[in-house]
């Protein structure tokens, strides 16, 4: 009887060990698909950048509760991020606060770090008709690990500098 329990509880442990083993097995192998995921979509310029946290220039970093993006292709940049901090000037329309633009004029520099991830600095030319859509945004600096993590500074000319941490993701078409 003796002999009995002790066979049970080593094929008990087993089967605990065997699920385990291939429990971490899908998770490694999950991570390395999510991973690769998220290099091509850095490399072929075609992600979303979804802010979930500010960190202004002056005061208190904060949550975000509504959803604001930046969304990057080949072609186009989309600007839907909030402001807190001191501006030098007022806006055009004051109903339309926030970073908030549409430009087809930029530049695009992305560059591999050593432990994987990338630094992405995008500049708006000022190029489009209307200028105000892009208003003061010098430059955004987009620094993604490898995992999807993200922080995103924005440097305008007549606003203090606002940083944004949030993930990227696939675009939706």
């Amino acid at each position: 009887m003796k002999t009995l329990k002790n066979i049970s509880a080593l094929l008990l442990l087993a089967f605990i060990s065997v699920g385990i083993a291939n429990a971490q097995g899908t998770r490694k192998e999950r991570k390395a698909a999510h991973v690769e995921e998220i290099k091509k979509i850095v490399e072929a310029q075609n992600y979303v950048f979804d802010a979930n946290y500010v960190n202004p220039m002056r005061g208190v970093g904060r949550a975000l509760t509504s959803n604001y993006d930046l969304v990057v292709s080949k072609d186009t940049i989309i600007a839907f991020l909030p402001y807190f901090g001191r501006a030098y000037t007022a806006p055009y329309n004051p109903t339309e606060g926030g970073i908030k633009f549409t430009n087809t004029h930029f530049t695009y520099t992305s560059i591999a770090g050593k432990k994987g991830g990338w630094s992405v600095t995008i500049k708006p030319t000022g190029k489009d008709k209307n200028i105000s859509d892009w208003r003061d945004v010098q430059t955004m600096r987009l620094d993604i690990s490898p995992d999807g993590y993200a922080s995103l500074q924005v440097i305008s000319s007549n606003r203090d500098p606002i940083s944004f941490n949030g993930t990227i993701e696939k675009r939706k078409k």
